[in-house]
């Protein structure tokens, strides 16, 4: 620790001890300082590939990337064979735990490596071919993790829906991605319950008018619950899977191959459909997972507590840890099944020794109180890391503290969807942590805080540290997303537009600097909220609740919430029919919500208004509606069409 305040240090470093066995050093921003290109031929000689690539980056088609040109690589191959190869198909790649108490299942490298080639074979039987889409809509579960390799190795798209979705949203990615196959379960398990899963499915390729792409739905046993069957269209998973071949030879495909799409909310309310490819993608997973988690996989055991139907399960969960040969936990439930308890067992029961979280978990266990923690020998853990949104320093201080014995180091990372891999973020053994702060770029990262102008806003003793600006990076990196699929207009102008002068990178956070050059990043600035890490755009919650037949308009913002990051914050307007506007309409209209989207997306507060706020234009001020939700004072209303709508509101709160 490097600071002698008398209430709590301002700042951390890692122990001598650690520093000493830690996989970074500073050479490492040394040498991306001096040869940034061939920092990242460095990192990508770290993958196995069929063809070396002749040239590191082309982006002469800015802002379309191409890295690695001319090189030829499978991913599963990476993450899976060469490890078998190598002599490591007895090391453990997954400790899984389902939500019932005592079913798991512990799967080898050469087990996933049999599993994998067994569901590669199915899918070619099934009519899969390089370049198709195959949306999978699964739980935590082993099955999940074996379909997205198997997509990878024969180049297959996977567009991974989180299970927790509606059918409708569901419909949405399948259409968009015109998915030949749609993997999923016959149900899940969510707080000890059986419930459905396939039901969705069905409601999804049947909903609507137009003929689904859909041939086949692919359907693993998981809960044993009554199935809705379409015979010549489903089939079971043990059926083809089971019986399939367990040999496989992997093509090698090129860098800028395609490897999956995954979906985030726009301010459209249409989800975008991110593009990711394998060789740059792969590269800076892996090259960040080892880095960043300081993955020793001989001897880590490793938990990610992200669902594969998020970036970070994506990057954190299957493709970084896998192609590292690390030993991970798998779990399926919530952290309440049965009892909060069970994420502390599942530490204290496999050993684990990197645990990597949501700032709105660690701020849920401190809501329970530590006595739950301190009920666990949790003395393994040598490594905490946080992801999905900007941490405080309470939280990041006692997460040290109940998790780490106060000794742990934390990897506080920034990244996004389109970025694919971490950006920001200490380097453990070499970073000096400020709780709260992701610090720095990582080496071989370029980003920096700006205004409206592109200059960049640096901190001084003068002006302070409260001078925000936009995020921005400035420079191309391997795992960038290569664009939005159908829709490449939409992508320049969402990412690109901004600062289309610089040719950056517009990341949509704002953020600071402190005076030591550490990056604040301080959330969202359009509108698209961040809950618990998920990011849910102002626009599909809207669209839901002007869906339910008593709704005439309504307006949604995101506010400060200690324990999700933001919270969803609505304002509607009733039918002049409607006769209820009390607290049975708004359970309704919050139900609606959850059955539209997903429940991640029911808002905590409805308030019933006679107006919204509106310019002459007629657009919705969403900003002062914002200053409303978290009892501000308003900012500038002066293009208000009729500033006394305000008092209306209060009186209706």
């Amino acid at each position: 620790m490097t600071d002698t305040c008398t209430e709590a240090p301002s700042t951390y470093a890692a122990s001598a001890e650690f520093a000493a066995q830690a996989n970074a050093t500073a050479d490492l921003y040394d040498h991306a300082n001096r040869d940034r290109l061939g920092f990242w031929a460095a990192q990508a000689d770290r993958l196995s590939w069929q063809t070396p690539f002749s040239q590191v980056l082309d982006f002469s088609d800015a802002p379309f990337a191409k890295w690695f040109v001319d090189g030829r690589l499978n991913v599963a191959y990476n993450c899976v064979d060469r490890h078998v190869e190598a002599g490591l198909g007895e090391r453990v790649a997954i400790h899984w735990e389902g939500e019932p108490v005592g079913d798991r299942r512990t799967i080898t490298y050469g087990e996933l490596y049999t599993d994998v080639c067994r569901a590669a074979n199915a899918l070619t039987g099934l009519g899969l071919r390089a370049g198709d889409r195959v949306a999978i809509y699964m739980p935590m579960v082993p099955e999940a993790v074996v379909a997205m390799l198997a997509c990878a190795r024969l180049g297959v798209m996977h567009s991974v829906v989180f299970a927790g979705y509606s059918a409708a949203a569901l419909k949405a990615r399948i259409d968009d991605a015109e998915a030949k196959l749609v993997i999923t379960t016959d149900g899940q398990y969510r707080r000890g319950q059986a419930v459905p899963l396939k039901e969705s499915v069905d409601e999804a390729i049947s909903a609507g008018t137009d003929a689904s792409t859909v041939e086949h739905v692919l359907v693993v046993r998981r809960t044993g619950i009554e199935t809705p069957w379409s015979e010549g269209r489903d089939v079971w998973w043990h059926d083809v899977v089971n019986s399939a071949s367990p040999e496989h030879t992997p093509e090698a495909f090129d860098s800028e191959h395609p490897l999956f799409l995954l979906y985030t909310s726009g301010t459209t309310g249409k989800p975008k459909g991110i593009i990711h490819t394998s060789g740059g993608y792969l590269t800076q997973t892996a090259y960040t997972h080892h880095y960043v988690f300081d993955i020793k996989p001989e001897t880590d055991v490793y938990w990610c507590t992200a669902d594969i139907g998020w970036i970070t399960g994506h990057s954190y969960v299957v493709y970084g840890p896998l192609a590292n040969g690390a030993t991970q936990v798998l779990y399926e439930g919530t952290p309440a099944s049965p009892d909060e308890h069970r994420h502390f067992e599942i530490i204290e029961k496999y050993g684990v020794t990197i645990y990597y979280t949501a700032p709105t978990l660690v701020r849920t266990f401190m809501k329970w109180g530590r006595d739950i923690a301190d009920a666990h020998n949790l003395s393994s853990l040598r490594l905490l890391g946080t992801v999905g949104e900007p941490i405080n320093p309470e939280a990041w201080r006692w997460y040290r503290d109940v998790f780490g014995a106060n000794e742990t180091p934390i990897v506080d990372t920034w990244w996004q969807t389109e970025t694919g891999a971490a950006m920001i973020s200490p380097l453990p053994g070499v970073t000096v942590c400020k709780p709260g702060s992701a610090t720095r770029p990582l080496p071989g990262i370029s980003a920096r805080v700006v205004d409206d102008n592109g200059n960049l806003i640096e901190p001084s003793p003068e002006l302070g540290e409260h001078a925000s600006g936009y995020l921005v990076l400035d420079a191309p990196w391997p795992s960038m997303l290569r664009g939005i699929w159908g829709d490449q207009d939409r992508f320049r102008e969402t990412y690109w537009s901004r600062f289309a002068e610089q040719g950056w990178y517009f990341a949509g956070d704002g953020a600071r600097y402190d005076l030591d050059g550490n990056i604040w990043v301080l959330g969202r600035i359009d509108d698209v909220m961040n809950v618990s890490g998920h990011r849910i755009s102002t626009a599909e919650v809207e669209s839901a609740l002007v869906g339910h037949s008593h709704v005439a308009e309504a307006a949604v913002v995101g506010a400060s919430d200690e324990h999700t990051g933001q919270a969803i914050i609505a304002f509607v307007i009733l039918q002049a029919d409607s006769a209820d506007g009390g607290k049975h309409m708004v359970d309704e209209l919050r139900a609606e919500v959850a059955r539209e989207i997903s429940p991640i997306a029911r808002p905590k507060e409805i308030h019933v208004v006679p107006e919204l706020p509106k310019t002459r234009s007629g657009k919705i001020m969403r900003r002062l509606l914002r200053d409303v939700a978290e009892g501000r004072e308003l900012g500038d209303t002066s293009t208000l069409l009729d500033p006394a709508v305000f008092e209306a509101i209060r009186n209706a709160r």
